[in-house]
């Protein structure tokens, strides 16, 4: 066992500590009072960990976003982590399921994997390579953010602009259920399709109207045909709404759409032939508008043989996976730049009843950070 993951495993306790006082700060993206709460917080931890900058990015939908760094004018190009300390879970859950922990090893409480237990892992390795003395002299930025639950509409200028910069992002999101890494995820890209027709009396003149419903069901045959599942590409009309009584000739139609897909020319073909739909029943309009989309985060085959060869040296095991949803580190590997995600620690139940970390995952997860930060080479 090397001297950097016995020193996390004779801390394991404090790291359990430090993710029970995290879970404990309820913060529900839509309560941006209660995020600048943990915000406050984290501050504070980043100052204690020898921060030589903090800058913050004033919000006023959502919670502030921070952004600590270390050694910034050192030369070459930083290692960027990418947190976000809001959560799916409403203000109250956490009396409705306490945290716990069980002889199974796991600690259960709302946001403890999504991703409280990511951050606990940043900040512990940040702090064993502080208090040894082993914190290298090499630009290291953390970015936090606040509504990566609800898409990063406001954080992702912020992403853009910080990791501009960035040789290598570290995305903290937990790790796959077998405490994988994610090397891939799949693009996401949302869609309404708008269909209008005519209304008409469907009993005294039905022939006068244009069904926007049946434009619609022949679109939804059309737009089936673009999976390609095997290649990982879906493409699901995933909700339908259309008609206005049971006796008209429904005008109007809307449906929505979702995309996934693994490669950025995979999403822009998607995007030219859901753009190129024509209508088939005469009169009827058609309209196709792109709602939100992360671009697909490509796996980085280099950024993941240098970390797994990090963790072997220091007796941690890496392996690889993806992951069917995005994070914030879609938008940074579309950059061009390397990035690896699901760096947090392993558990499951992400926006579940039994979201959970697996608590001696926390050691190895911390011990493989701390080996990045202070071994990785450009």
């Amino acid at each position: 066992m090397s001297e950097l993951l016995q020193y996390f495993k004779d801390r394991q306790q404090a790291m359990v500590d430090l993710l029970i006082e995290l879970v404990h700060y309820e913060t529900f993206t839509q309560e941006k009072d209660l995020v600048d709460k943990l915000g406050a917080f984290m501050e504070a931890q980043f100052q204690a960990l020898g921060a030589h900058r903090i800058e913050r990015f004033p919000q006023t939908e959502v919670g502030d976003c921070l952004l600590a760094q270390w050694h910034p004018d050192a030369p070459g190009k930083p290692i960027l982590f990418l947190i976000h300390i809001d959560t799916v879970w409403p203000t109250g859950t956490l009396a409705e399921r306490p945290v716990r922990i069980e002889q199974d090893g796991k600690l259960y409480g709302p946001g403890a994997v999504d991703m409280k237990g990511g951050i606990t892992v940043v900040l512990s390795a940040l702090k064993g390579l502080h208090d040894s003395g082993q914190m290298p002299q090499r630009p290291i930025s953390v970015l936090m953010t606040s509504d990566e639950e609800v898409g990063s509409t406001y954080s992702e200028p912020i992403i853009r602009q910080v990791a501009a910069s960035a040789g290598l992002v570290l995305v903290m999101e937990p790790g796959t259920k077998e405490g994988a890494l994610k090397t891939w995820r799949k693009g996401i890209a949302n869609y309404t399709l708008a269909i209008e027709g005519r209304p008409a009396h469907a009993g005294n003149a039905p022939e006068q109207g244009i069904n926007s419903i049946i434009e619609f069901a022949q679109q939804a045959l059309e737009i089936n045909r673009l999976n390609d599942l095997k290649n990982g590409t879906s493409v699901s009309v995933t909700m339908v709404k259309g008609g206005s009584a049971g006796n008209v000739i429904p005008a109007h139609t809307e449906a929505y759409i979702d995309t996934r897909m693994m490669t950025v020319k995979v999403l822009d073909d998607l995007d030219a032939a859901l753009g190129q739909l024509q209508p088939f029943l005469p009169g009827s309009q058609i309209t196709v508008k792109r709602n939100h989309h992360r671009p697909p985060m490509e796996r980085s085959a280099a950024a993941y043989e240098q970390a797994k060869q990090i963790g072997e040296r220091l007796g941690v095991t890496v392996r690889e996976d993806g992951s069917g949803g995005g994070s914030d580190g879609n938008f940074t590997a579309a950059m061009g730049i390397p990035t690896l995600d699901g760096l947090g620690p392993q558990g499951d139940g992400l926006h579940a009843l039994h979201e959970h970390v697996v608590i001696n995952s926390l050691p190895t997860r911390a011990t493989l950070v701390a080996g990045l930060l202070r071994d990785w080479q450009f």
